[in-house]
């Protein structure tokens, strides 16, 4: 029998996908924020939609630059991605203290994160939404993945503290997603 819950933590049932790092660049200072509310929105263009709260510091950096990457880290960095969302950008040179390297973009300012498994440059495409739910819609204009890095293990933000971690692959056949299908 199902019991209620609550409904201040219906985040932790409906996690879109792994948990990312967001880089901006304002005024030559790159800034690292994890992300974990986000959702694909469209295949062609690839259009991204995220949430990124008015209090954060990466917020004014992505509502004023209007570009930004999206870096998928694997299980490996799930203690810098903790470590750099518990320290705010406008305290802490992310990039330094964490140990990351940042790697120059060919089509945004933001920079990549070569530790990530893969990065995308996006620029923002559609602030309607901005003002009233802190969400923007970003349009990947390049996309960058490690090819030696073969079924990279991503972690999922379940909130509190506690993560899952992706594993299992299963494939299952489907025209409408298969090479060649619609």
């Amino acid at each position: 029998m199902k019991t209620p819950f609550p409904l201040a933590e219906v985040y932790r049932l409906l996690e879109p996908g792994p948990v990312v790092l967001l880089t901006t660049l304002r005024a030559g200072r790159a800034n690292v924020m994890p992300m974990s509310w986000h959702l694909m929105m469209e295949f062609t263009p690839p259009l991204v939609g995220c949430v990124v709260s008015n209090s954060d510091y990466s917020f004014a950096t992505l509502k004023t630059t209007k570009e930004c990457v999206i870096n998928i880290p694997t299980v490996k960095l799930v203690k810098i991605v903790v470590a750099c969302g518990n320290t705010s950008g406008s305290d802490v040179a992310k990039f330094k203290t964490f140990g990351l390297t940042p790697v120059v973009a060919k089509l945004v300012k933001a920079p990549l994160i070569t530790e990530c498994y893969a990065s995308l440059e996006c620029k923002v495409v559609d602030m309607n939404l901005v003002t009233k739910y802190n969400f923007f819609v970003l349009e990947v204009v390049k996309a960058w993945v490690d090819p030696t890095r073969k079924k990279p293990r991503t972690i999922h933000h379940r909130g509190e503290g506690e993560f899952m971690v992706a594993g299992r692959t299963i494939h299952l056949p489907s025209p409408k997603t298969s090479l060649g299908g619609k």
